[in-house]
This record gives C-alpha cells, sequence and structure tokens, in this order.
C-alpha cells in the first residue's frame, strides 16, 4: 500500500480557503478498568437517523454501542513473551498492553474457499467473544499499483467469486468492512503509475482499467451491504491526498484526475455506510475531521444539486448534519503523534509515509469520537507491521533513517511496534 502524499494542499486552499489474515501485506484512545474502549465502544448516533441523502442502513454496528474484537494470539503478545524470557520487562509491558487492543484482520489473498472458511473462523471467534471485528477486504485487482503492496484478484471475474466467498463468511453476524484500502485513492490512471500504461510507459492510459475497478469497488458494497449487520465504508485515502474536486496533476498523463468525491460517488458510497479515511497513514485526528467533514459536504452538495465540484461557498452553505450526510471512520492506529516532515532538501524522495520515525500510537477503538460524523475511531493497519522496504530515493538497500533494511510490507517489526508503542498518545495502559 502506497500511502502518498498528493495535491490536496494546494487543492484544499481552493476548496476550502493462500489466505493471509492477520496482516496487512501493505505499506500500512483511552479507557478505565470497567469498560475499557481498548475492546469496547459506546455512544454513537442511534440508528436510522440519517435523513434524505444518506440514510442509515440499519444493522451496522456502530450506530450503536459495540465491542471490538480483539484477537487472542498476535504478533504483540508472541512478542511480549519473548522479550519478558530475556528481561526486558518494560518493553514486554508495551508489547501486552499493544495486544490487548483490537486491530483489523485482512485478508489478503486465497480462493474463495479459503477466504470464506477464514473469515468464518474470525466472525466465530468473535461471537465467542460477544464483540465486532473489523475485517479488511484486501484483494482487487492491479492492488496498490503494482508496489510494495502488489497483488491481488487476476480478474475482475475472480474477484467477484472471492468478494462473494467473503460476504459468506460473514454471513449474518456483526462486523464491519474496510473494503479495499487504497481502492479509490489509488487508480491506474495517476501519472505516476505505470499500471496499465500511461505515466513512464510512453503508451496511452487504459482507461478501461478505471471503469473496471469502479465496477469491482461497487460490486463489492452491493455484494456486502446485503448482509444483515454488516458496516460498510470505502475508500478516501487520507488529507493529504487527494484533492475533493477533479484536478489537473500538472505532470505525466493523464493529467486529469478525478477527485476523490468523484470517485467516492462512482465507487458506490451512497449505498455504503460510508468512507475512511487515514489507512496506513498518520495524519493527525483533527485534519481528517475537518477533511472527512468537507468531503461529507461536497458528497452531499453534488447529489443534491447536480453539480461537478464544490465551491468554498459551496461546502461553507451545506450544514454538516449527521442525519444528511456521509458518515466516516478513521484509521487512528499509528498517528498518535501526527504525521513526520522530513528536514527539507535530506532526500530526493522522503517517502514520509514510509515507516517515518519517531510516530506514536492514536486514540483507542471507539465509537466515542467527538464528532457524530464520525463512527469510529478504529485501528485498521495493525502497528508494529512494515510500510514496505523504504530508501527515500537513495540507492538503498538499507533505510536511512535506521541504518538497516525495513522488514517488507506487512512483515512485523518489534523494535519500530516499540516506539509507536511507547510515544502512543494517550499513553497505553
Amino acid at each position: 500500500m502506497r500511502a502518498r502524499i498528493g495535491p490536496v494542499a494546494v487543492a484544499l486552499a481552493a476548496v476550502t480557503g493462500t489466505v493471509v489474515t492477520g496482516t496487512a501485506a501493505s505499506a500500512q484512545a483511552t479507557g478505565s478498568p470497567a469498560r475499557d474502549v481498548t475492546t469496547a465502544a459506546v455512544a454513537a448516533p442511534a440508528a436510522g437517523t440519517r435523513t434524505a441523502g444518506h440514510a442509515a442502513r440499519p444493522g451496522n454496528p456502530l450506530d450503536g454501542p459495540a465491542r471490538f474484537y480483539v484477537e487472542p494470539d498476535t504478533n504483540a503478545g508472541r512478542q511480549a513473551k519473548v522479550w519478558a524470557r530475556e528481561g526486558r520487562t518494560q518493553d514486554a509491558a508495551h508489547m501486552r498492553a499493544l495486544s490487548r487492543v483490537s486491530q483489523a484482520v485482512w485478508f489478503t489473498d486465497g480462493t474463495p474457499d479459503e477466504v470464506r472458511k477464514a473469515v468464518r473462523a474470525t466472525m466465530r471467534d468473535a461471537a465467542r467473544q460477544k464483540s465486532v471485528p473489523v475485517l479488511v477486504a484486501y484483494y482487487v485487482p492491479g492492488r496498490d499499483c503494482s508496489q510494495y503492496s502488489a497483488g491481488g484478484a487476476p480478474s475482475e471475474q475472480a474477484y467477484r467469486a472471492w468478494i462473494k466467498a467473503f460476504a459468506e463468511g460473514v454471513g449474518g453476524g456483526e462486523a464491519v468492512v474496510i473494503v479495499e484500502p487504497d481502492g479509490l485513492a489509488l487508480l491506474s490512471s495517476e501519472p505516476w503509475c505505470n499500471e496499465g500504461g500511461g505515466g513512464s510507459t510512453g503508451q496511452p492510459e487504459d482507461m478501461a482499467l478505471v471503469e473496471q475497478r469502479f465496477r469491482e469497488i461497487g460490486h463489492a458494497v452491493d455484494t456486502l451491504t446485503r448482509l444483515p449487520r454488516t458496516g460498510v465504508y470505502v475508500d478516501a485515502g487520507h488529507s493529504a491526498w487527494q484533492s475533493i474536486n477533479d484536478y489537473d496533476a500538472g505532470y505525466g498523463e493523464p493529467r486529469a484526475q478525478l477527485g476523490i468525491v468523484s470517485r467516492l460517488l462512482r465507487g458506490g458510497v451512497a449505498k455504503a455506510d460510508g468512507f475512511f479515511l487515514n489507512v496506513s497513514n498518520y495524519r493527525a485526528d483533527a485534519e481528517l475531521v475537518s477533511y472527512g467533514t468537507d468531503v461529507a459536504k461536497c458528497i452531499r452538495f453534488r447529489q443534491r444539486t447536480g453539480a461537478a465540484s464544490c465551491a468554498p461557498d459551496d461546502l461553507a452553505a451545506e450544514p454538516a448534519d449527521p442525519r444528511r450526510l456521509t458518515h466516516f471512520v478513521i484509521d487512528t492506529s499509528r498517528n498518535g503523534q501526527g504525521p513526520w516532515t522530513a528536514p527539507p532538501g535530506k532526500y530526493t524522495d522522503p517517502q514520509e509515509w514510509c515507516n517515518p520515525p519517531g510516530r506514536g500510537l492514536g486514540a483507542r477503538p471507539s465509537t466515542r469520537t467527538g464528532n457524530e460524523l464520525v463512527d469510529a475511531f478504529l485501528w485498521v493497519k495493525r502497528p508494529g507491521e512494515s510500510d514496505g522496504q523504504c530508501t527515500r530515493g537513495t540507492p538503498g538497500p538499507a533505510d536511512p533513517e535506521y541504518g538497516s533494511v525495513d522488514p517488507a510490507a506487512g512483515q512485523w517489526w518489534p523494535e519500530y511496534a516499540l516506539g509507536l508503542a511507547q510515544r502512543a498518545a494517550p499513553p497505553l495502559r
């Protein structure tokens, strides 16, 4: 997963003034003894309160109190045992605390039969806990523009069969499904992406792949929203990536790019429970809430008026009414210290999204978000799993920030996990 920094800063100025489970294969807050919100959530908006514009579907577990699923066997839990044996008592305590926080379970490959069985096993385990699992479907063809987290189904037909089996695994149980991180924010048409032509290939861009991606995401939404007790959220990147309105990328071909609202509308957000932000990234909560609110307002304005874009005055005039606007969830797993900014001029490509130094865990999973548009804070990216083998524009293979080769995308990195835990905001308990 490549969580790029995109044209959003400029655009916002214009607009607003084998089955792999439990791993991201990707570039990828506080409680009390009485009710620890690392495993339970409360005070979500009441079900069915949204009206014309984006009606709430009955059965979304985030529309009421939810206890989030915690896997019984985790990398952090195993690491705690190793470090305890080695006498690293405080480090082991950090890992034990991390292991008690709900994290999403990722499903990234496998045959339909395999993914059905794997999802069903997670659902059974969550039912025994009387908890709600957060499941990530991450198998769309051409995933991650064939970069660090390359992979996905070999064809659209194969993906449809896989999603059907995934949904069968969920069945009638309660679940939250995160549909294809980067699936809409990262299309093959990005000027730097060589998937399907364009970019630096010297060949015309195959726009049929973009249309295929919208069909794939839309089909996943259609399939998953038929389930009776499942919340379904689609990809909206993050606050420093895609602009809200369509834009001219200013380089490469094709230069003309869809903004995130166009992508969401084409990808079926109107049928979903909402969109998700910040998966595998580090943007700060306040920035994400502001961006997400503008995205939700623009969706509403365009649906209501038929407009192709949203001007600053349009957003200012659109009420932030949680009954009418599209809701969203935020991945807070690693944004406790906000994003990293590399020293100016230090790297030709600082890859600020890729295993940045000095970051920390963020708010614990909860529906107590303080904002009725934000259905939940979730830990979608699994803290401690590498974003990829970052070289920051150097010849590599070592990451110059650490002086060693980073683990491959999705692989467990104990010392990075420890740093996240040590710098958690709020602190781990």
